[in-house]
Formats: C-alpha cells, structure tokens, sequence
C-alpha cells in the first residue's frame, strides 16, 4: 500500500511515517497542500491521511477539488476538531473515515486497513486459498493452520497481491507499495520478497506473468 500523509505538525507527521513505514508500505509525506495537489496528480496512492488545517489552505478544499476530478482515492481525515458538524461537514465533502487527534497508532492502523478492504471490494478481512489463511486485521498468515512467520516488507506485497486476486500486480506497482517517493530501489527487490514468500507459502502459490508481473489465483 502506498499512503500520502498531509500533516504539518513535524512530530505527529513524523510518528506516523516511521509508524506506517514499519509495517512494511511505502509513505510520502508533504506538508503543505500544493505538495500534496503535485503529488497526486504525478503518484497513485492506494490511501491519503488529509490533516483539515495546513498552513497553506484548508484540507476540505483538497478533498473536495480530489472528489471534482473525479479520484476515487480513499481519504481518512486527521485533526483535532471533534465537532460532529465537523465530521459531519468532512464526510459529506468525501471523506471516508475520520479520526481525532490525539489518536492511537494501532487505532489508526486498524482504520487504515479497513478503509482499503472496502475500496479493494472484499471488506472480510479473512481470506482462505486453499490451506493458505491471511488474516488482514491481524497480519497473520497459517499454512494448513500453522503460523507463518511474515515480515512488513513480505506482507506488502502479499496483500497487494490478494487484495486483487486473478488481476497481475506489475513490478513497478510492487515498488511503488514498497519505498516512498525518492527512494533508492534495488533492481531485485520485488523478485527477493515473491521468492520468500514463495518458500513459506508454496511455489504455486505466487504465478508469474512473464514480463508482466505476479498474480494469486483464488
């Protein structure tokens, strides 16, 4: 999954990065709303975390100029108006779900999740393949009901993968889950997590599509 956070204050910005990016998805971080007007008219993200005051403008006008031209991008907005007229205002503005400031990090995590199971069309977060369960609220994957140890990187790409089942996920979309805007990416990456996830969920598994990229097959 790659998010685009809109948050000015340095230190909440910054612990929802490093939190985000440790769970393995890629993360830009602007602080402003032009930055964040260039970035997704240059980047597709999969989720926006849209603070509702920046210095340079108001995050509803955002919103509402995303939902004009028509990008369907879920949006969960942050900010530390509780005013049920304010919830209310944003949500009618497109919104998808909002969270109030202070937050707690695994709260937001949850919501986070959640909010692309709807958009990815399966909101259960159970899926079965055969002996393979993944459990995406809780990140846990067993092979004929046994645990697999999983990494952050290794599940990105995992439910990248079966949040679209059938559909191929090419290598350059993997990438973009993976590393933020700027980042350095080693040419192999993508190829080294499929195999490891290939050696602990089966090599058939994960189906290559020559020069395209990989798909799972329900």
């Amino acid at each position: 999954m790659r998010v685009l956070l809109i948050e000015d204050d340095r230190d909440l910005g910054g612990a929802v990065r490093d939190h985000i990016a440790a769970e393995g998805y890629a993360v830009d971080w602007v602080r402003f709303l032009e930055e964040a007007i260039d970035a997704t008219l240059g980047t597709v993200y999969d989720l926006v975390l849209l603070d509702l005051n920046l210095p340079d403008g108001k995050g509803l006008d955002f919103l509402r100029r995303l939902r004009k031209r028509g990008d369907t991008t879920p949006v969960i907005i942050l900010t530390a108006m509780d005013q049920v007229s304010s919830r209310i205002e944003g949500l009618n503005a497109g919104a998808d779900d909002y969270i109030v400031k202070p937050f707690d990090l695994s709260e937001l995590s949850a919501r986070l999740a959640a909010v692309a199971r709807r958009y990815s069309g399966n909101p259960n977060p159970l899926l079965a393949f055969g002996e393979i369960e993944i459990d995406q609220a809780h990140k846990l994957v067993t092979v004929g009901g046994k645990p697999v140890d999983i990494t952050a990187r290794e599940w990105a790409i995992l439910e990248r993968l079966v949040r679209h089942p059938g559909i191929v996920v090419s290598k350059s979309q993997m990438e973009e889950t993976l590393y933020e805007f700027g980042a350095e990416i080693e040419s192999n990456t993508v190829e080294v997590y499929v195999s490891r996830l290939r050696k602990k969920l089966g090599r058939d598994f994960i189906h290559t599509a020559r020069g395209v990229g990989y798909r799972i097959e329900r």
